[in-house]
């Protein structure tokens, strides 16, 4: 009976195995795979059993025998490569680059089979020796004994080189080649391709462009040369894309841009009857496009454009704005501006891509010679004027606001703004007061532009201006509905009551009013005083018009529409044929300047001439007769007479303005001074010039003398004092 498991004698410690290997084995195997190497190269592979092939290499690396495998391998290879290298160099002319580019294939073909069969190997034995794996060095071995044969390697350069010149000069070549024989470097490594092609290939271009480009300076003008450069550079672009390295192109560009552009850029830009300058005059877009594109590709390319174009613009604006035949006309003087300006915005915008560079070196030229004439601020608004009286009848609202946005633009450009708001303000109420203006939405549209531009205080007046006259439209249905009963049909009066801080100053001028309205003027008087308590009414006779009936030699009857001054001259030949100057100037005490220019409207000007002067001449003397020209025709019943004024301001008028504008600012002077040093508490003077400077600049541009003067005012009044160390700091004091 058993009792338990059996007990064993015999145990294994340890075991011990010895095989014994051929001596032989491993030239054998060798053997085997040398001839398959061989049959690979001579294009005989199909007969060879790949899966053998590999279990051989295989079993050599498992016993030890990579060494010889390896060293084997390198024999063989350099063998073979040597004899390509020999067919190659054999090869004669154009055949040479076929030649190459066959072995070349044939050699990688090759080299992937190899590599395939030795695959045991290159992740075994050639990693823990640090050996070249088989595909590197099949390529190490090419680009040694083919590549930089001493026969092969000047030879294939100079090939090279010389098809892509002959490209250049216009053949046909085999790209298709090219793009293989070039790859083959980049495949050897990038120091091969860099080395043995990309430097030599970029000394001889710098050298080729170099040359063509001083014959093509000599002999283009600036359009012509540009184009030529650009097509050379989109050649090398177009080279670099077919055939060459990606990484080549920017190499390629820099030298045609330093060689064809950056050269030549400053003789270029200056070219005499071609260069930039001539092509702003000419508003050659296209050229100036291509310049601008190619000058962007070299250092200080657009800065140097920019210069040039910068320095034209002020040299053209500022004989533009000295010239005083140019200022004659103002409206004509804002619209060649505006000309010039649309000109140049519309080059920045097709030719310079919009560059803000270029739009802000416009903004500043303009806004330098605007202001060299100080009349520009007149002008504008004379300009703004003539638009909004007649400029704009029949224009659609879009074409209105692109007008008013032009506008607004030579405003932004203005540094004494306020001296426009003077004159805009005068020559506004002028158009309300008369009824002329085209259009309400433009006139209320370039204020809420203004008050975008500069804020509520700069357009209050303005819009008070507007509230004034709704005003008195419902003032007058009041008169009328309290006082129409008592008027009878006499004359009818429409009267429109300004509020004085709203509307511009105007010198009261009065006048003899013809009787009749005299005492309808005084009806109203009785009628607005006694409505409105507190109030005073000054007549502004020089700013009113008239519609009076008129009938010349008993015939021809007419509705003239008159001033107020003409109104009373034409009424004193009711009851005289014949009235001298001085007679006139007597009977309604109409100031003289004003008197001479009535005079001149209703005697001077072609087609409105109903009176008759003697002796006739554009100009009016004391001396002067006049009479009912009962000759007087018209084709219109309703005939409008305007007054002969000035369009723009005689030099004691101008001289009267700037002394209102000198004296409107210092307020706002001293109030940017105590908004400062309620700020700063303690300034310094050039720190209070250069502060206050920027706070009005908005407005005007302050004069550094006047800040001065309105520093010792304010420091008079105890509002400031001077430290006592430093008489050159400034103290707070309220």
């Amino acid at each position: 009976m058993s009792s338990g498991p059996k007990k064993r004698n015999f145990q294994i410690e340890a075991f011990k195995h010895k095989v014994v290997v051929d001596p032989k084995y491993a030239e054998k195997t060798w053997k085997v795979l040398e001839d398959a190497i061989k049959e690979i190269y001579n294009h005989n592979a199909s007969g060879l059993s790949f899966e053998e092939l590999y279990r051989n290499a295989y079993n050599m690396v498992l016993h030890k025998f990579g060494e010889k495998l390896y060293s084997g391998l390198v024999s063989t290879m350099t063998l073979h490569l040597q004899s390509m290298s020999k067919s190659i160099e054999d090869a004669q002319g154009a055949s040479f680059l076929d030649e190459l580019n066959a072995k070349w294939n044939d050699h990688n073909k090759a080299l992937q089979m190899i590599r395939d069969i030795l695959m045991y190997m290159d992740r075994t034995f050639i990693p823990s020796t640090h050996k070249t794996p088989v595909h590197e060095l099949g390529l190490n071995l090419w680009r040694d004994y083919v590549i930089h044969s001493s026969k092969i390697q000047s030879r294939l350069l100079n090939t090279i080189l010389e098809l892509i010149q002959r490209e250049r000069t216009g053949e046909v070549i085999n790209r298709g080649l090219m793009r293989n024989i070039i790859k083959m470097l980049m495949d050897l490594g990038p120091s091969v391709y860099q080395e043995d092609f990309e430097k030599p290939f970029l000394n001889v271009s710098a050298d080729y462009y170099r040359a063509e480009s001083q014959e093509y300076i000599e002999c283009c003008d600036c359009a012509d040369y540009l184009k030529k450069a650009e097509r050379r550079l989109n050649e090398e672009i177009d080279r670099v894309s077919h055939y060459l390295d990606t990484k080549t192109e920017p190499k390629i560009t820099n030298v045609v841009e330093k060689e064809m552009i950056a050269n030549h850029m400053l003789r270029l830009i200056h070219m005499e009857n071609s260069g930039l300058v001539k092509m702003l005059l000419d508003d050659k877009s296209e050229d100036l496009a291509r310049m601008y594109n190619l000058f962007r590709r070299v250092s200080d390319g657009l800065s140097t454009i920019r210069d040039v174009m910068t320095s034209h613009i002020r040299d053209t604006g500022k004989q533009l704005v000295t010239d005083p035949e140019k200022s004659k006309n103002p409206v004509e003087f804002v619209e060649t501006l505006l000309e010039k300006r649309d000109k140049y915005d519309k080059i920045i915008s097709s030719a310079f891509s919009n560059d803000k560079t270029f739009q802000n070196a416009l903004s500043s030229s303009f806004e330098y010679f605007i202001n060299l004439n100080p009349r520009s601020p007149e002008y504008i608004s004379l300009f703004v004027d003539d638009k909004l009286r007649k400029g704009l009848k029949g224009v659609k609202d879009e074409d209105v606001e692109l007008i008013l946005d032009k506008v607004m633009i030579l405003f932004r450009y203005l540094q004494e703004k306020d001296v426009f708001e003077k004159y805009y303000k005068q020559h506004l109420a002028k158009r309300l007061l008369s009824g002329k203006t085209v259009s309400d939405d433009a006139e209320r549209s370039l204020i809420v532009k203004l008050k975008t531009e500069c804020g509520y205080q700069f357009t209050s007046k303005l819009e008070g201006m507007f509230t004034d006259m709704k005003t008195s439209q419902d003032t007058m249905q009041g008169f009328y509905a309290a006082c129409g009963a008592e008027l009878g049909n006499g004359p009818t009066l429409v009267v429109q009551v300004l509020t004085t801080g709203s509307w511009p100053t105007q010198s009261t001028n009065t006048c003899n009013l013809p009787a009749e309205l005299s005492t309808l003027c005084e009806k109203f008087r009785s009628y607005y005083l006694g409505t409105h308590t507190g109030r005073r009414l000054t007549w502004q006779t020089n700013m009113g018009t008239a519609d009076l009936r008129a009938t010349f030699g008993n015939v021809h009857k007419y509705e003239l529409n008159v001033s107020t001054y003409q109104m009373c001259v034409l009424v004193l030949f009711n009851n005289t044929e014949h009235l001298s100057y001085k007679e006139i100037e007597q009977a309604t005490e109409i100031p003289s300047s004003d008197l001479k220019r009535c005079l001149q409207s209703l005697a001077c000007v072609k087609g409105k001439n109903v009176l008759r002067k003697e002796p006739m001449s554009k100009d009016i003397r004391e001396d002067d007769a006049f009479s009912i020209n009962d000759n007087f025709t018209s084709k219109l019943r309703k005939v409008k007479i305007g007054t002969v004024v000035a369009q723009k301001e005689s030099e004691p008028e101008k001289q009267e303005t700037r002394q209102r504008v000198e004296e409107d600012r210092k307020p706002q002077i001293e109030a940017a001074i105590v908004r400062i040093m309620k700020s700063r508490r303690v300034l310094d003077h050039n720190n209070i010039i250069a502060e206050v400077t920027k706070q009005l600049h908005s407005r005007f541009l302050a004069n550094p003398g006047e800040i001065k003067k309105r520093i010792e005012s304010l420091i008079e009044r105890d509002f400031l004092e001077r430290d006592n160390a430093d008489r050159r700091l400034y103290r707070y004091l309220a």
